[in-house]
């Protein structure tokens, strides 16, 4: 997949962005504020510029800037992980900070149970790297430790549209236990390897809680051919699954006609190549027969409802013929090691 035509950095392929806000990642901290602040810098839609929009400190600006420093240092801010994870890799961001940019950066993590605090002990990850104007930059992460926190380092001042951070959640498997997840969750693993389309988004299915509005979810185009769409997600871990949801929150006008569940267990060493993913989906075994939608509504299908099928890593929904789901949410048990 490409973004404007450009294909992402390897380490973001397959990964998640544990930066998100609307995944739940938070500021903690920032050493200055003055003109945007640091929650924008998280924000998951494309920054954006407003000409002529200012407010009572100066420029409007879609991210995080401080202002412009008159002593020695250099400023930096504190986001708590949407979840604690590995970390792949950085993009960092200056959209349309032109004049006002950062000459550089450094990336720092730490992993601890509350907050870091002065005496919290920082890794770093990446070390500084120069920045340049209205751009993006990716930076690797070589480590294979979990973080529960970042820290971006700026020199010596100004603005950072956007901070993300790609990597993978790190499953506890040994706190949940026998207790029934969301198999397909962002925050446990759970991603989004293929898809038909995804003209108006899809990287919100799985994420926590119910969409905002119709652009938070997965909606496809119109179809014009015959056929329907459809979307393939590696769940988090092997499981059995026990429930599905689908939501169609916000849908009104076009959600759609119908939708079914097929499952395969492609074993712990599947390959992801959607292409050979793609291939093999088509002939899953079926969980879930076509079932009736209707608009912005959540349903439930329980265990009673779906075909029994053992342990899976693969699901693939799909949809009749075409139109926007919110939330997909495939719970079950995480099955033990060993399980035929």
């Amino acid at each position: 997949m490409t973004i404007d035509g450009v294909s992402p950095p390897e380490f973001a392929l397959n990964a998640i962005n544990l930066a998100s806000a609307g995944l739940g990642a938070r500021p903690v901290f920032a050493s200055d504020e003055f003109f945007a602040p640091l929650e924008r810098m998280l924000q998951d839609a494309p920054p954006v510029y407003h000409p002529g929009v200012y407010d009572e400190n100066g420029k409007w600006m879609d991210g995080w800037e401080t202002r412009r420093r008159r002593g020695p240092g250099n400023d930096h801010a504190i986001i708590a992980l949407a979840a604690n994870g590995r970390i792949h890799g950085f993009e960092v961001d200056t959209a349309h900070f032109t004049g006002n940019y950062p000459s550089a950066c450094a990336i720092d993590a730490c992993l601890v149970p509350g907050e870091p605090n002065e005496e919290t002990v920082w890794t770093e990850l990446v070390c500084p790297r120069p920045l340049g104007p209205s751009a993006l930059h990716h930076f690797e992460a070589k480590s294979d430790a979990v973080w529960s926190h970042v820290r971006l380092r700026i020199y010596p001042d100004g603005g950072i549209a956007r901070l993300k951070a790609y990597g993978t959640p790190a499953l506890d498997r040994a706190a949940i236990g026998d207790t029934v997840v969301d198999l397909a969750s962002s925050l446990l693993g759970g991603r989004i390897i293929a898809y038909s389309n995804g003209h108006y988004g899809h990287q919100r299915l799985l994420a926590p809680g119910r969409g905002i509005n119709m652009g938070d979810g997965w909606e496809t185009r119109r179809r014009r051919e015959p056929g329907n769409d459809w979307i393939v997600v590696k769940l988090a871990a092997r499981g059995e699954v026990e429930r599905i949801v689908v939501d169609t929150a916000h849908f009104k006008g076009n959600y759609p006609d119908a939708c079914s569940l097929q499952v395969a267990d492609l074993g712990a060493a599947a390959c992801d190549v959607a292409a050979s993913v793609t291939a093999s989906s088509m002939f899953w075994r079926e969980v879930l027969p076509p079932q009736k939608l209707a608009a912005d509504s959540i349903h439930s299908y329980e265990a009673h409802e779906l075909a029994a099928s053992g342990p899976v890593t693969h699901v693939r929904f799909n949809i009749f013929p075409d139109g926007g789901v919110s939330r997909l949410r495939v719970f079950g048990r995480i099955a033990k090691a060993g399980t035929p």
